[in-house]
């Protein structure tokens, strides 16, 4: 496969509190490639916002990388000057956020808005020219009468209207990579699926990359290429979106399926939670993250991180069970022969 578009290895970031360090994102490893859509999923707590924020520089204190790399194109992200930062937000990655109506300025026009993402990266183009591409850009992301509709104020578009005029500035100068940070949380089921809907077809057209950041694994199987499954900060579960769908090696991954609905079961079947409280992240495990509210949970889970195991073409898990299934297929073997 060629390079990789975009490579993040070791992340960590920690948020600096008067009660103490919280490792927010604690040494995570993955990279995507242009035209390919990758699932980040995790319940709230996890880390997912985090580490986009961490891509696109927008940490805020008491947050910091405290540790890993990020290149993108092959240049170290976190190396940037501030204006190279600024050109790189919008102009190669973007990111679109969970509100729409906080993000999007009450007193200025849609059209203003995203005439001045265009103009920030392309102070060549006249004011004339950046209307047309606005124009262009509603009628892409599917806003009916986008002549007029250029002209209107946040409170005068619907929910789903609002992110789908995110959808349009972020995506006004062609980015490689694209965030989504929960796009679709606030908006009801049938938009929902139109946003879905729509994200699936501008990436078509444009082959950019995309990070879908959720907490809905039916988003997921609906968009994605492959998934990450993090939790407390890290990496559970690597994979292709039907590896951990229909064939999950992580016990996390495994509670995250067994508490979703399934709608194509004929009988109604009981949903099982994840048994125990999501982890302290002032006071983190000293071992697996998840071992304490694991089922399959043994000494050395709680003593030490378990290693990211591949279970199989690329499928990776972290997980002490693989290790130990690996060390008695081995041992086996060494008997037969």
């Amino acid at each position: 496969m060629s390079d990789a578009l975009l490579k993040v290895k070791d992340l960590k970031v920690s948020f600096f509190t008067p009660a103490g360090e919280v490792k927010a994102v604690d040494g995570i490893s993955y990279e995507i490639h242009e035209n390919e859509v990758m699932g980040v999923v995790g319940e709230s707590g996890s880390g997912k916002s985090v580490e986009a924020y961490s891509i696109m520089g927008l940490l805020q204190n008491p947050g910091k990388v405290v540790g890993g790399e990020i290149t993108f194109e092959g240049e170290d992200v976190l190396a940037y000057t501030e204006e190279q930062r600024r050109d790189f937000r919008g102009q190669r990655a973007a990111m679109i956020f969970q509100n729409p109506m906080t993000c999007l300025n009450p007193v200025y026009t849609i059209g203003d808005q995203l005439m001045e993402a265009l103009r920030c990266h392309d102070k060549s183009i006249s004011r004339a020219e950046a209307k047309k591409r606005a124009i262009e850009m509603l009628e892409l992301v599917g806003i009916n009468n986008a002549d007029k509709r250029v002209d209107q104020y946040p409170h005068e578009f619907s929910g789903g209207m609002r992110q789908r005029a995110m959808i349009a500035m972020a995506m006004i100068c062609h980015p490689k990579l694209l965030i989504a940070d929960e796009p679709t949380t606030a908006l009801d089921v049938t938009i929902q699926a139109q946003i879905l809907e729509l994200m699936k077809d501008l990436q078509k057209q444009t082959g950019m990359a995309i990070i879908f950041i959720t907490h809905n694994l039916g988003v997921v199987a609906e968009i994605c290429d492959k998934v990450t499954v993090m939790y407390a900060g890290h990496i559970m579960e690597q994979g292709k979106v039907d590896d951990i769908f229909y064939n999950p090696a992580h016990p996390y991954t495994k509670g995250l399926l067994r508490s979703m609905p399934n709608l194509a079961e004929e009988e109604r079947t009981r949903l099982i939670p994840i048994e125990g409280t999501p982890v302290d992240l002032l006071d983190p495990p000293k071992g697996c993250s998840f071992g304490p509210r694991c089922e399959h949970c043994m000494k050395i889970c709680l003593n030490n991180q378990p290693p990211m195991v591949d279970v199989g073409d690329g499928h990776l898990s972290a997980c002490w069970l693989h290790v130990k299934a690996m060390k008695e297929q081995k041992a086996g073997k060494e008997e037969k022969a």
